[in-house]
């Protein structure tokens, strides 16, 4: 099974795949496993001077931890890139790998000094390749990844990956609600919201936030909570990666690894607005227990496949299965059903324990609710169409609502409460024939979009657009905390 990019979250049975995975930390015993609050007390925010010749980059190099790649120093190619080949072209001016909270402390003083842009990179997936910049800096925090647990609570470094959270929470019989490609960051896809399997059951991933770490545009560190700095707090779960500060660690409330049921169900290409008007139905009358995300796929010979796949934390589909066929009218041409434990279902789920670099183009609409006959034609046509023109184009629908469609004790800025479902564009190509098929289909969900997901952010949109009724909020705290708009792009708050 294939699935990510920032990509897959959801992944499962769709298409590409990751970067590669991180180091797995051995935990330590339980009876002496306990939860590190990041330190607010970090190294003196005076930034470094800056020369006439230009940036110190000797004084930063020696200020680190960690190191310090330019153009000109060996493995600077390797340093730089993201897990979407697309981006290797893009060349900052330089690149520090971080080896604590301190070096990125150092970094952003640096670049505020100096006026450089600067971007932080965590697993490296955005689908625009946010985490990367010319003529600027790029901070790579994927050194950070020490873990440790205790008493329900995971505290994690921003840089590790998914397959390593789970394999080390595995141990204590406990887990996280989380996307399924297994070499996402964590800190990017928790920062923007984190859709999974359990996001129905126990909420995003950033609604599992307790507190984080986070070292804002004057230097300064932070631990954010409920009740420390908490419109800061409320603002980085949700708002999406490099908008208000760099977060260094995370602590997470845990959820148990329990057995999960599955079910694969298949249909032919003549039953598929039935499947999608049924899926619908479906996903706003299923337990919170269940979770079923649709897969409309442009198949080479110019057909559709429609595929479900779906899991009950309740160790059984069987019963959801039988659901979701009454609902469709029509019983599934193929069947599967299959019982998992934690870390089969994490395998399953990510294609494996890691995945190679991959190009892709994607983009994302949500769904304020069902769509009527004439947009699910439309969302239809649209992949037919891309496999008519022999584009590898799919249709990922992703279920919201039950826990995900309540707001965590401390706040979010996640938008989206109220949404039935996200629908992930996605081709593994990258050309105009790519961008062709998600325009169309943008154009053909739009009656019922409500704007996008912003850990599926796209280039040529409106940031305002992946915000809602969150933006006026994230304004604030945008104004409160980097008023200087030292973290920009073309993809974040200004």
């Amino acid at each position: 099974m294939a699935g990510c990019g920032d990509s897959k979250e959801t992944g499962s049975t769709t298409s590409p795949s990751q970067t590669p995975s991180a180091t797995a930390t051995t935990p330590p015993p339980p009876s002496t496993s306990t939860p590190t609050t990041p330190s607010s007390s970090a190294p003196s925010t005076s930034a470094p001077t800056q020369t006439a010749a230009g940036p110190n980059w000797n004084a930063l190099a020696g200020s680190l931890k960690g190191r310090l790649y330019l153009p000109s120093t060996s493995g600077y190619a390797a340093a730089h890139q993201l897990f979407n080949p697309r981006w290797d072209s893009v060349r900052p001016t330089a690149v520090v790998k971080a080896a604590g909270p301190a070096d990125v402390q150092h970094a952003i003083n640096f670049a505020r000094t100096n006026k450089l842009v600067l971007v932080p990179k965590s697993g490296g997936h955005s689908y625009v390749g946010a985490s990367t910049i010319a003529n600027g800096l790029q901070l790579d925090v994927g050194g950070l990844k020490t873990m440790s647990y205790a008493n329900g609570v995971l505290t994690v470094g921003a840089g590790a990956r998914l397959y390593d959270v789970h394999a080390f929470l595995d141990r204590y019989g406990r887990s996280l609600p989380t996307g399924t490609c297994p070499t996402v960051g964590v800190a990017g896809l928790t920062l923007g919201g984190g859709m999974g399997i359990h996001t129905r059951t126990y909420g995003l991933t950033c609604d599992r936030v307790v507190s984080m770490g986070v070292v804002t545009a004057d230097g300064k560190a932070h631990t954010v909570s409920a009740s420390a700095e908490s419109d800061l707090f409320a603002a980085l779960r949700g708002s999406g990666g490099g908008n208000l500060g760099v977060v260094t660690s995370f602590q997470f409330a845990t959820i148990p690894a329990t057995k999960l049921g599955f079910f694969r169900l298949t249909w032919p290409e003549s039953q598929a607005a039935a499947v999608v008007r049924g899926w619908q139905k479906f996903a706003q009358s299923a337990p919170t227990t269940v979770w079923a995300n649709l897969h409309v796929d442009a198949k080479s010979n110019g057909t559709l496949s429609i595929r479900v796949l779906g899991v009950s934390t309740t160790g059984d589909a069987t019963a959801a299965a039988a659901q979701l066929e009454s609902l469709v009218g029509a019983k599934a041409s193929g069947r599967t059903l299959s019982v998992k434990s934690h870390m089969e279902a994490v395998k399953y789920l990510g294609g494996g324990t890691t995945s190679p670099r991959q190009g892709f183009l994607a983009g994302s609409d949500v769904l304020k609710g069902p769509m009527d006959a004439a947009t699910i034609t439309g969302l239809l046509g649209a992949v037919k169409a891309a496999a008519r023109a022999g584009t590898p184009a799919s249709a990922i629908l992703d279920p919201l609502g039950g826990q995900a469609a309540k707001e965590p004790a401390g706040g979010s800025s996640w938008p989206w409460r109220s949404a039935l479902a996200v629908i992930q564009w996605y081709s593994s190509a990258q050309g105009t024939s790519a961008q062709t098929f998600i325009s169309n289909g943008h154009k053909a969900v739009r009656p019922s979009s409500a704007g996008g997901y912003v850990n599926y952010v796209e280039s040529g949109r409106a940031v305002s657009s992946y915000y809602g009724a969150s933006a006026a909020k994230l304004q604030a705290a945008k104004k409160k905390y980097d008023p200087g708009n030292f973290f920009h792009t073309p993809y974040t708050l200004s």
